[in-house]
């Protein structure tokens, strides 16, 4: 959680960017006309963001800072750093979106993670979520999707594939059970019940795998032990 103070810095670093990109349209010399061809040319164009990020922001956005800047100045543009109900910037919001587009393969996560790197705060990996989905940012990846097809041990003792699973607590001691499948035939071919994960240093016949320990089993007729 950022301090009261950095959040109150930061705040008033947002004012003064949605300032210094208002206000010239908002000056009341203008017309209404001529206000809203400015306004326009803003939303069309990328702004540098008030931390460095390339944004853009919405026609519907600067007219309502333009508004609120008219009604209560400088300290109208300022976003409270302590909101019951937080609400993101909607030029954070841009630079999430910036970020998508830039790279399209980059998760929700990603753009969260990047935004925080860069800004010492990012909003939640929701809030980024939901934004990309309403802008419709979060197709299908746009590199091809690498996909591994089914694999099974040739013959009969090639490999046994082991796993443990939680057992019960028994005289006060919690324990384990091992089994292990033959992966051609799918033979249980051994299981056994333990006190400790490192139980199991039963031979194979060529090599086995199993996601208790860090290094396949070796098989013992070879010499070879974990």
């Amino acid at each position: 959680m950022m301090r009261s103070g950095v959040r109150a810095d930061r705040a008033r670093k947002i004012a003064l960017w949605r300032y210094q990109l208002i206000r010239e349209a908002a000056d009341p010399a203008y017309s209404s006309r001529q206000r809203g061809r400015m306004v326009r040319d803003l939303a069309e164009r990328e702004h540098p963001g008030p931390f460095g990020t390339p944004v853009r922001v919405a026609r519907a956005t600067l007219d309502r800072w333009i508004t609120a800047w008219r009604r209560g100045g400088f300290d109208a543009l300022v976003p409270s750093p302590r909101q019951a109900t937080p609400r993101t910037p909607a030029e954070i919001l841009d630079m999430a979106a910036a970020l998508k587009r830039e790279n399209p393969d980059r998760t929700a996560a990603q753009v969260a993670r990047i935004l925080h790197k860069h800004l010492g705060w990012a909003p939640s990996e929701s809030t980024v979520l939901r934004h990309l989905n309403r802008l419709e940012l979060m197709g299908p990846p746009a590199t091809a999707v690498t996909v591994f097809g089914r694999f099974e041990a040739a013959r009969t003792n090639e490999l046994w594939v082991g796993d443990a699973l939680h057992g019960p607590h028994v005289g006060g001691r919690k324990t384990y059970l091992f089994a292990f499948l033959d992966d051609h035939s799918r033979l249980l071919v051994g299981h056994r019940f333990g006190y400790a994960e490192d139980t199991v240093r039963r031979a194979c016949r060529e090599i086995c795998v199993t996601d208790v320990n860090e290094s396949p089993l070796w098989p013992v007729e070879a010499g070879r032990h974990r």
